[in-house]
């Protein structure tokens, strides 16, 4: 197989003819090129209506139920007609895959449904179902076997990992862009800490395109339940100290990003950083999540006109 791409396909805005006039501009191309993450579930094609036609969705591999659903949500969406296309950007998650054969067999299942990017995490399965323990050693196995894939996006972690210390999550990530066309970093609501990260790995030698993974809107309890769950600790006690984060929970109403785009928007325009857009963690709220999209997007424009 050739040399993967440095560029994935969606990075390119539609508007890139045009010079940006400032970072609420750049911004704006952001949060309209923005793609959401949902996790397969019985009813969850039928709320996708919501989604844009031709925009990218990335589908979750699940460590209990392996990667079937997520094969299977693929295929649905795929015979949509025309009208309901998406792009479509499913899981690998290397702990749920058991061997090399099964590998195979997965790649042939993506290259006949034409997908064009996958995101190959390590997954959170306590223990691997089979040969693979990381995602390194999945992506090594299909460069070997080869396949169709343009793109293919690796995790990152601004804040650390339960299991891994930070050396060697490092060391990994470096190893991994042999293999890999842009990353997607773990949710984190600190912008200091993501940018600090940023700076740090591309001092490494890190030089994939770098996804900013954004919480989208949910309810905050859960939100904070799940963050601490996948290690983002330390962001969390900024995320509590939000002006008005109680008031929310008292009155029911739910998380949105505001304050972390606020944060994220003076770095935007960094050719340094190379952050081409934001990755958005839906948690299957899509109406909400896409509702927040569309009017965040209105007022970027209105401050940018």
């Amino acid at each position: 197989m050739g040399k993967l791409h440095l560029e994935i396909p969606f990075l390119v805005f539609a508007d890139h003819e045009k010079p940006m006039k400032n970072n609420t501009d750049i911004m704006a191309s952001m949060v309209d090129q923005a793609y959401l993450e949902v996790f397969p579930t019985r009813t969850i094609v039928d709320r996708l209506v919501h989604v844009p036609r031709h925009s990218y969705l990335s589908i979750t591999c699940s460590p209990s139920h392996g990667i079937g659903p997520t094969l299977d949500m693929v295929d649905e969406l795929r015979a949509l007609p025309e009208e309901r296309r998406l792009k479509l950007v499913p899981h690998v998650a290397a702990r749920v895959v058991r061997d090399k054969g099964h590998l195979r067999e997965i790649l042939a299942r993506l290259d006949g449904a034409r997908v064009e990017s996958v995101f190959v995490p390590g997954g959170d399965s306590p223990s691997p179902l089979g040969d693979y323990d990381s995602s390194l050693d999945l992506l090594r196995d299909m460069a070997e076997i080869g396949h169709s894939i343009e793109d293919v996006g690796v995790a990152a972690h601004p804040e650390g990992h339960p299991l891994v210390d930070d050396a060697e999550l490092l060391r990994l990530l470096k190893e991994k862009q042999a293999f890999a066309t842009y990353l997607v970093t773990q949710m984190c609501f600190d912008p200091g800490v993501m940018i600090n990260w940023l700076l740090a790995v591309r001092q490494a030698g890190v030089t994939l395109p770098a996804w900013i993974g954004l919480p989208g809107v949910a309810e905050i309890p859960k939100l904070i339940s799940l963050s601490l769950r996948i290690g983002v600790g330390q962001s969390v006690s900024v995320l509590k100290k939000q002006k008005g984060l109680v008031r929310r929970m008292l009155s029911g109403r739910p998380y949105q990003p505001d304050d972390l785009l606020a944060g994220l928007q003076p770095h935007l325009d960094d050719p340094q950083l190379n952050i081409p857009g934001f990755h958005l963690f839906s948690f299957n709220n899509i109406e909400r999540t896409e509702r927040w999209r569309v009017e965040t997007l209105k007022k970027l424009n209105g401050a940018g006109s």
